[in-house]
């Protein structure tokens, strides 16, 4: 699990640079390569290297590596080489089940005993509940399993796998050749061994071990990555009948340490490149957030741009446009979808073919059915796509934009297809995300109001940075996002409607949560015990400096078992006077992670921050970037931390309102600047100390304990989820982090 490859373009140029000095060196000859016979003893007979199809320059410096060393005969290791087709996880329509070779939930637990965490103190809740594997290391370990069969079967004593981001350290033919020379001679008296690592990182705290030799040890468990090992077929054998793999791969073959014969060089010479981004995505991070044992991660920033624009797609009603939309969006486009027609200052500038657009994608927009012909002329290099379903029948609109586009660059998306994601990925040239297409239920062309968005009723409004993201939109002076009128299309009515108004006298634990675990830039952890329930004043959550050892401080936080689609959402709250103290009110989610926020910072108690989150995708889509989501600051007028005032979130599907005391002080329509958040989110309310000083300045201890008083919540929304044993996984809640 790579957790700390080096992002710095000079870092990647540097290591280019002195791989390539490092060819102008003579070749040297590895002796422990090649096919040696009885005489000479065993030798590494076979490489494999896994690599995708889609990754031909990896595959080309791999050959470029494997060149650079010779093996025994003095012919390059190149010679000995297999190139294995990765398994690619974009290729999963859908979450992988489990079967005979990998079961994809783990614990928290299994990751524990790999490498412990000796000032975190989970709980049993929290060490027993699965982990999904994501589709990369799913995809990773069916890879590796795959060449096992291969070694298993084949009629090599011994093979080297390779993943296809290494690379060979200068001094390795011969540290390689002493550790053979050394592992040979212990197996003389051992017998075979299983595994030979040559590539790995140990754990934080360092692998237990014991050496064997000057040059190899054999370990108790610690060891991450399995980029570069050479396996025995007896070893591939014994892997193969422990199957199946329970989490990452590098993960499981840990827990097999004690039943395999593990050797390890004393130092890794081979390491993963330095120039390559990791393509995987690591399920474990978000608990390992949740009980502190990451304390900072950088910036999650979708940078994949696509480079096919602008893209126009049309069709009969019903035909799966929302869908398509959704899935542009998580290819990175910017799609404006299912209305009857463009704001005005944004049709204007697509049909001039200006460059200063909002939008590079367009699905299911009345006003452009008639102007197909000129959007054809003014983008020549256009993408179209027509969608269809079965029993729709297309009406004489579509049938003339059909017409219209005779001879252009269209591909059609059935509704019915098994693999949209390659219809559409194939006509844009792009890879597809590793989560499966959505499925919405179809918007239909939503009238607009094309009329100028009236200002916050007396609130002064701030607008610190944003994140840059295909779903945030740079202010624009013309641009006041889209005001839609909401439409009959069953989404308001989703779930069951409730009304609750809790004046927080106790806790009651059908609508609530106390909260036990932590989030990147959350200095403290939740604690229970400090959540205080009374008559007549509702519930007390404080921050106090009470050492845990992952964290110095606790906070409080309260959550709802159930969650939203759409509604009002309001609380009754006195702030604390304390610097580096954070009030949150707000919904969150993760899987795709939206937000909408109320925050009151304990150095300005006279200021709202008010932000959203948006990423893309269905239920389950793992899309997570962005940390600064898209805040503004708005003058409250009076002091929140002197009295008690009335905080609410009024949510529907076409525009967000901020409220305090009944008077609306912000409000946000569909891309003002992002989307509106489209899927059920949890209900929080909570205090604690930000590791930004930029959000809520330096903490003082000395103002501690700090302590907000929630008087009540009130709340009128549709209840889409009720989990009376829910856990709540916070590990991506990144709230205010604005450095």
């Amino acid at each position: 699990m790579n957790l700390a490859r080096p992002p710095l373009a000079a870092v990647s140029q540097a290591f280019r640079f002195w791989l390539a000095l490092r060819r102008l060196v003579p070749r040297r000859k590895c002796r422990a390569f090649g096919v040696h016979g009885a005489e000479k003893g065993p030798g590494v007979e076979k490489i494999y290297v896994i690599n995708l199809d889609r990754e031909p320059g990896r595959w080309f410096k791999m050959e470029q590596e494997l060149r650079h060393i010779l093996d025994s005969s003095g012919s390059g290791l190149l010679s000995l080489t297999e190139r294995h087709v990765a398994v690619d996880a974009n290729a999963f329509s859908q979450e992988p089940p489990k079967d005979a070779d990998i079961d994809p939930y783990y614990t928290l637990g299994d990751q524990l005993l790999v490498e412990p965490q000796p000032l975190v103190l989970p709980t049993q809740l929290e060490l027993n509940a699965p982990i999904r594997m994501s589709r990369a290391e799913i995809a990773v370990a069916r890879s590796h399993i795959n060449v096992w069969r291969e070694v298993a079967s084949s009629d090599h004593a011994y093979a080297l796998i390779l993943e296809d981001d290494v690379w060979f350290h200068s001094g390795f033919t011969r540290y390689f050749d002493q550790a053979w020379d050394e592992v040979v001679t212990g197996c003389d008296r051992d017998g075979r061994f299983d595994v030979l690592y040559v590539s790995y990182l140990e754990v934080k705290h360092g692998a237990p071990k014991t050496f064997l030799s000057n040059n190899v040890f054999r370990p108790v468990r610690g060891l991450w990555h399995l980029s570069g090992y050479v396996l025995s077929r007896e070893g591939a054998q014994k892997l193969l009948r422990l199957l199946p793999c329970r989490g990452p791969i590098d993960l499981w073959i840990n827990h097999q340490f004690k039943v395999l014969d593990i050797r390890v060089t004393k130092r890794p010479i081979i390491s993963q490149r330095r120039d390559a981004k990791s393509t995987n995505s690591y399920s474990i991070l978000s608990t390992l957030t949740t009980i502190g044992a990451i304390t900072s991660e950088g910036a999650s920033l979708f940078n994949i741009r696509p480079t096919e624009h602008p893209v126009f797609a049309f069709g009969p009603e019903g035909s799966g446009h929302s869908s398509l939309a959704m899935a542009l969006s998580m290819l990175g486009y910017r799609c404006c979808s299912d209305l009857q027609a463009l704001p005005a200052p944004e049709l204007e500038r697509l049909l001039e073919g200006r460059g200063d657009r909002v939008f590079d994608a367009y699905v299911n927009i009345g006003s452009l059915d008639g102007n197909v012909r000129e959007l054809r002329s003014r983008y020549p290099k256009a993408k179209f796509i027509l969608t269809s379903a079965k029993g729709i029948i297309a009406d004489d609109t579509f049938l003339s934009v059909e017409n219209d586009l005779n001879g252009a660059d269209i591909a059609v998306l059935h509704s019915e297809e098994p693999n949209r994601w390659q219809v559409v990925c194939e006509h844009l040239r792009c890879a597809p995300p590793a989560c499966s297409f959505p499925t919405l239920k179809d918007l239909g062309k939503r009238p607009i109001l094309d009329v100028a968005i009236e200002a916050d009723q007396g609130a002064k409004c701030k607008t610190p940075r944003r994140d840059r993201s295909p779903w945030v939109i740079k202010p624009r002076k013309w641009w006041q996002g889209i005001r839609s009128v909401p439409t009959e299309d069953g989404q308001t009515g989703t779930g069951t409607f409730v009304r609750i108004n809790d004046c927080l006298e106790c806790l009651d634990t059908r609508r609530w949560v106390l909260r036990n675990d932590t989030f990147t830039d959350n200095l403290a952890l939740f604690r229970p015990s400090n959540v205080e329930f009374s008559s007549g004043i509702g519930a007390a959550l404080s921050v106090r400096r009470e050492p845990l050892g992952v964290r110095d401080y606790t906070a409080a936080s309260l959550c709802s078992r159930d969650q939203y689609l759409f509604g009002k959402f309001e609380a009754i709250i006195k702030a604390p006077n304390a610097p580096g103290v954070v009030t949150g009110f707000f919904l969150h989610r993760n899987s795709p992670r939206q937000e909408i926020d109320i925050e009151i910072a304990g150095n300005r108690p006279d200021r709202l921050l008010v932000n959203v989150f948006y990423n893309p995708g269905g239920e389950g889509a793992h899309f997570d970037y962005g940390y600064r989501g898209a805040p503004s600051y708005i003058e409250l007028g009076f002091d929140a931390s002197k009295a008690s005032h009335r905080f609410a979130i009024e949510w529907n599907p076409c525009e967000i309102r901020w409220l305090v005391d009944d008077h609306l002080v912000h409000r946000r329509a569909i891309w003002d600047p992002t989307p509106i958040p489209h899927l059920p989110m949890a209900l929080h309310v909570n205090i604690w100390p930000s590791r930004s000083t930029q959000l809520a300045g330096r903490i003082n201890n000395r103002r501690l304990p700090a302590t907000t008083i929630v008087g009540s919540i009130a709340l009128e929304a549709n209840s889409v989820i009720s989990s009376p044993g829910l856990m709540i996984s916070a590990g991506q809640v990144r709230l205010g982090s604005l450095n």
